[in-house]
């Protein structure tokens, strides 16, 4: 008698190898996202001061703004 792998423990398994891989993906998408920020705040501090300053509110404000909608979802 061969023994099969229930449907069961093939979940298990593929879960059990998403979890290994969610941390890497997790990584992956911060160096991306760290990397578009660091080309747009260089192209921004080349356009001047008046246009870094400008620059600089709105994206506070959306670092705050996203702070309170997630605060709010949980």
């Amino acid at each position: 008698m061969a023994a099969s792998a229930s449907s069961t423990d093939v979940t298990l398994a593929q879960d059990s190898f998403t979890a290994l891989l969610l941390p890497f993906w997790q990584l992956v998408i911060g160096g991306l996202v760290l990397l578009a920020v660091i080309v747009s705040v260089r192209r921004l501090a080349r356009r001047g001061p008046s246009r870094m300053t400008t620059g600089l509110l709105v994206t506070a404000s959306a670092i705050i703004g996203l702070a309170v909608v997630g605060m709010l979802l949980q």
